[in-house]
């Protein structure tokens, strides 16, 4: 599986960008992170998620899941990630911290 993560926005206009490949990963954080793709129903979810109400210097995050011939785009508010999503975000944006 392979997941291209990128937050933009926010107050200073910073963009972080960072790929996960589970057979680059140590095999407990790849197998945490299949899990939490499939938790969130990944392949389920709208290409476009976003808050009934906006929010000016909010991050925005564009999440995209590449598994066998499986691929998925979602684009995302931060204001408006679904509670099935956000193990995933959490994890991912704390994994593209430390690299």
């Amino acid at each position: 599986m392979r997941i291209s993560f990128e937050r933009t926005g926010g107050f200073a206009g910073m963009r972080l960008t960072k790929v996960f490949d589970t057979t680059t990963l140590p095999a407990n954080e790849a197998n945490q992170l299949c899990l939490l793709v499939d938790a969130a129903d990944f392949f389920d979810l709208p290409a476009t998620i976003t808050s009934n109400s906006p929010q000016p210097d909010r991050f925005q995050y564009k999440l995209t899941v590449e598994e066998n011939t499986q691929q998925h785009t979602v684009l995302v508010g931060e204001a408006a990630i679904p509670g099935t999503l956000r193990p995933l975000m959490d994890w991912l944006m704390a994994a593209a911290r430390r690299n």
